[in-house]
């Protein structure tokens, strides 16, 4: 019997008024950080135009917000433990509201890129702590499980959902809107969580690993420009080869780093246990493949059939209803097959819709194919996201659980980060627009069916 699943023996099964509002908060946060991430995908052209990008710059209001997003996350996640949860979940919103305040007000590229990149330390922040509190506020059992159920679901489709509002609002009123809607909902959570939502932190008297953090922020920071660089210049190009060079040298010496120190960020024990290790692998492919597979139907409708970016949005919000379906019906699945086979399941789902998107062809009479294809491919991922956070966080003590939760949040961004570029390359790498997409759908098919293999293999019972 898994560990979620012998604990909903004794974990009550109903949420009070007071957990209803907690998790109502939390989970609005949580949306809201993750629409972020791809709102401006869709308006990227415009965005340019209107500042004054070069084609070749436009890559940079994404990766800008990417770099801190996934480079600190694990930082913040420990940070959050030992400063306390509420306080770096505050400090999130404010720079948020900062953030976006300035890039919505943006007269001049470097202006835009520094809303971005606070808006990415934002996220780094914030999401932690968010998850955190979420996973403390809730005993393990049903109560942990569906309230990570819809935390999965609206964190996976706050990434659908941001390309559909991007594309309604640049179409409809202005980019600068994708920045400025963040400002009232950030100060709506600041006014209210202190009064909501109590202090959370780690009560075991350790210091912050200063060496750890300097070694594996640098790490994954260097990791994610790498393969960002490559993927828009080639696997020969010697930035990217040098910056994956420094990333390779960080993360080895993070880990004699933590072999050694005597409060480590990241203990190799907890880095180690297998439904940390197999349970993050899985949600890096779950959240890998789907949002790069957003980014090959975003430029296939937009490529090949010539879709707005309103019509574009409007297409993919199917594949963000079946996404919020699989959150939903996720914890019931979990309760009766446990994590492991929930996580397989779900990706072998998401892989079997994936191929079926090899049927796409250069007319639109195809394109109820791929609203069903993604819906399905949706759901399957939203499940096997909620089982990968459920795993991920289980069996872990109240202290630990800032850098449970922080690995699973850099797992996701760092998924997302390194999804498009290499699906990018892929696709990109052939001569027609039509022929990569399919060439980059089946290699996105087949990573998810390598990891729900792998996942099988390794993440058994225990």
């Amino acid at each position: 019997m898994s560990v979620l699943t012998s604990a909903a023996v004794t974990a009550p099964e109903r949420m009070s008024p007071r957990h209803k509002l907690i998790l109502t908060l939390l989970l609005g946060a949580q949306f809201m950080l993750a629409i972020d991430f791809s709102i401006l995908n869709v308006a990227l052209p415009v965005v340019g135009r209107g500042l004054g990008f070069g084609l070749d710059q436009l890559q940079w209001i994404a990766t800008a917000f990417a770099l801190p997003a996934a480079g600190f996350t694990l930082l913040f996640g420990r940070v959050a433990d030992l400063a306390g949860r509420r306080r770096m979940l505050l400090a999130g919103m404010a720079l948020l509201a900062a953030g976006s305040l300035i890039g919505g007000l943006a007269a001049s590229p470097a202006m835009l890129l520094t809303g971005r990149v606070l808006q990415g330390l934002a996220t780094a922040i914030a999401t932690p702590a968010a998850l955190s509190l979420l996973t403390t506020s809730f005993p393990e059992g049903p109560l942990r499980t569906r309230a990570l159920g819809l935390s999965g679901a609206l964190m996976s489709a706050g990434f659908t959902v941001g390309a559909v509002l991007g594309g309604v609002l640049t179409d409809l009123l202005s980019w600068r809107w994708a920045f400025l809607v963040n400002v009232p909902v950030a100060v709506l959570i600041l006014a209210v969580t202190p009064s909501l939502v109590a202090e959370s932190r780690s009560r075991d008297g350790a210091r912050l690993d200063v060496p750890g953090a300097v070694t594996v922020t640098g790490g994954l920071l260097a990791l994610v420009y790498g393969i960002t660089t490559a993927g828009q210049r080639g696997w020969t190009d010697p930035v990217a080869l040098a910056a994956l060079a420094a990333a390779a040298v960080l993360l080895a010496a993070f880990v004699l780093v933590e072999r050694r120190s005597p409060a480590p960020l990241a203990p190799l024990a907890v880095l180690t246990r297998r439904t940390v290790t197999w349970g993050n692998a899985g949600g890096f492919v779950a959240f890998a493949t789907e949002t790069s597979l957003v980014f090959l139907m975003t430029l296939y409708l937009q490529q090949v059939l010539d879709f707005s970016p309103l019509a574009t949005g409007l297409a993919l919000g199917v594949l963000g209803a079946g996404t919020f379906a699989g959150g939903v019906a996720a914890p019931r699945i979990m309760g009766r097959f446990g994590g492991r086979a929930t996580l397989v399941a779900g990706l072998v789902l998401q892989a079997a819709a994936t191929a079926a998107l090899l049927g796409l062809g250069t007319d639109r009479s195809a394109l109820p194919l791929m609203l069903a294809a993604t819906a399905i491919g949706g759901f399957g991922n939203l499940v096997a996201i909620v089982a990968f956070m459920g795993t991920a966080t289980s069996g872990l003590p109240d202290g630990e659980q800032g850098l449970a939760t922080g690995l699973a949040t850099m797992t996701q961004q760092v998924a997302i980060t390194l999804g498009i570029p290499v699906m990018s390359a892929v696709a990109t790498a052939h001569a027609s627009v039509l022929g990569g997409v399919h060439v980059a759908t089946l290699v996105n098919a087949l990573i998810a069916l390598a990891g729900a293999a792998l996942v099988g293999l390794f993440l058994r019972r225990s």
